[in-house]
């Protein structure tokens, strides 16, 4: 467990929020401190013409069943859809469904989300052809965004390419090799019965890292989570940098 609450100099600043990661058998997470923000709808001028188009009303909201997999989070799924209360509205909607912890969701779960027609359009929207400038010259498309899988391989694949984005030091083999021995691959692994635990900070995640620590070293453009993987193994990764010079150097509890 990095520091084992002691750690060094901090590197980033904790967000404002975190996630709510599903998992195979659920932990207690962080959750989210910001909730999604609604847009007004526009007020006709004072004095349109009698020809202008009127404002549209707001779009309804579409009901769907989401089936939660693992990894969901529920800030994830709202953000997805766009849901209207953002996360806490998605709860507030299946709460008889998810019970009286929000922050335990399970895969298989089914959720009723409200979304609207916009964030339902969202996927053809993003699929259309390039519009062509004047000249006739067309645009290049973006690269489209680097996936990962969704396991051990993925996250340590992500945490590598936002590590080497971040001039953080460590190898797949290094990171591997500790989260076995920590965690046994296990993201909401939480150890609560050794002295970390016995003074309020268990251990937690894929790599073990105490709140203090985390804190500390949370590398900016992951979720502020401890359960999140890739947050937790760049985190325990910066963490052990600053202190090992790599993951790579460590061999037993840290």
């Amino acid at each position: 467990m990095p520091g084992r609450g002691k750690h060094r100099r901090p590197r980033t600043s904790p967000l404002t929020r975190g996630v709510v990661a599903a998992g195979t058998g659920g932990a207690a997470l962080t959750l989210p401190l910001l909730g999604a923000t609604q847009a007004s709808a526009a007020q006709p001028a004072q004095s349109a013409p009698a020809a202008q188009t009127a404002p549209q009303a707001a779009q309804p909201a579409k009901s769907l069943t989401y089936t939660v997999t693992k990894g969901d989070t529920l800030y994830r799924i709202a953000d997805k859809y766009d849901v209207s209360g953002g996360w806490k509205q998605l709860y507030k909607d299946n709460r008889a469904a998810v019970g009286d912890d929000p922050r335990l969701i399970h895969p298989g779960l089914k959720l009723k989300v409200e979304t609207t027609k916009a964030a339902a359009k969202k996927k053809a929207t993003q699929s259309s052809a390039p519009a062509k400038p004047a000249g006739g010259v067309t645009k290049a498309t973006p690269a489209a965004a680097k996936t990962y899988a969704n396991n051990l391989d993925g996250w340590i694949r992500e945490a590598l390419d936002i590590m080497a984005q971040k001039g953080i030091p460590g190898s797949y083999d290094g990171i591997y090799r500790n989260i076995m021995r920590e965690s046994s691959g296990n993201p909401q692994a939480i150890n609560n019965w050794d002295s970390n635990a016995a003074k309020g900070t268990p251990s937690k995640g894929l790599l073990q890292v105490i709140d203090p620590t985390f804190a500390a070293y949370h590398v900016s453009g992951t979720p502020y989570d401890p359960f999140d993987p890739v947050a937790n193994i760049t985190a325990a990764c910066n963490y052990a940098a600053d202190r090992y010079g790599s993951i790579d150097n460590v061999f037993g509890p840290y």
